[in-house]
């Protein structure tokens, strides 16, 4: 769509009290959103259809976002119609990864994570989703190679690399997980901190929330270590950091995955080569050392 035939749609929707403006809101590299102001309100509107090549089911994301509310973690659910979802607009900070690695924020990150994990699956409503990663692995793989991709050489590597992460990442707990745990998804208003964007929600292994928070935000050994004792509870054994770090690889990959297949699938104006190339260096790393422990 356009930016006119986008603004013309929020202009049309049924909940406005007057005339409004709208503004876009930056940073978002799945969905198109914008800062609505009607009257003296703000709001926050989502745009965006279901995208099954990356397992985004917009019915999933918006039981997600009622429950994450009912469990105190994200703002409200205004108004939905197809295709575009309106919530309640918060005056806050966007943290950055720099601001996730401090050691208070560490701290009330966790909190959420649990909350998100153990609170929000009760106010659960209707049907749920799996994010599997190793699966999401091989259905991008596929994608890239039926859409003839730059890096369809690299894809029987990557598929072989994830199906062993697969196994070494076991026995698996289930939880609900947020899944996308970019700095970006967390918000400050002062007070305290916000979850959003629940795209990729759904049931999964504690292990792949906690190995992204780490990947996307660059976390140091020492603050794994305290991130895995204090959500187990427990002193960090050999065989736990084992599989965790071989989820903290599959979340890399699947993230260099992501990219490579929004290259060529994404009409949003960012620069996904640079991202794919960015993270599959990171993965490469993180993968080298993984097989030296």
């Amino acid at each position: 769509m356009t930016t006119n035939t986008l603004l013309n749609r929020i202009k049309a929707m049924p909940l406005w009290q007057g005339e409004i403006s709208a503004v876009p809101l930056d940073g978002g590299i799945t969905n198109v959103n914008y800062v609505v102001t009607d009257g003296d309100k703000k709001y926050v509107v989502r745009l965006g259809e279901d995208i099954p090549k990356h397992h985004v089911m917009r019915f999933n994301e918006l039981s997600a976002s009622r429950a994450a509310h009912l469990a105190g973690l994200s703002p409200a659910v205004i108004y939905t119609e197809p295709g575009i979802t309106v919530l309640q607009f918060i005056e806050c900070a966007t943290y950055s990864p720099e601001d996730v690695r401090k050691p208070e924020n560490l701290k009330r990150i966790l909190l959420l994570i649990q909350k998100c994990h153990f609170e929000l699956p009760k106010h659960l409503r209707g049907p749920a989703l799996v994010f599997w990663v190793f699966h999401v692995i091989r259905d991008y793989a596929a994608s890239l190679q039926d859409a003839g991709s730059l890096y369809q050489k690299l894809l029987p590597e990557l598929v072989q690399i994830g199906n062993l992460l697969e196994t070494n990442a076991g026995p698996f707990d289930m939880v609900y997980g947020h899944n996308d745990l970019l700095a970006a998804n967390f918000l400050d208003d002062g007070e305290r901190l916000w979850m959003i964007d629940w795209d990729y929600a759904g049931f999964n292994s504690p292990l792949f929330d906690l190995g992204g928070l780490a990947s996307n935000n660059e976390l140091n050994e020492s603050q794994e270590i305290w991130l895995l004792e204090n959500y187990f509870k427990t002193p960090v054994t050999s065989e736990l950091l084992h599989r965790y770090t071989a989820m903290k690889c599959a979340s890399l990959l699947r993230e260099t995955m992501w990219s490579m297949v929004s290259e060529i699938s994404s009409d949003i104006n960012f620069d996904y080569t640079t991202y794919t190339t960015d993270n599959l260096a990171r993965f490469r790393i993180a993968y080298n050392n993984y097989n030296q422990t």
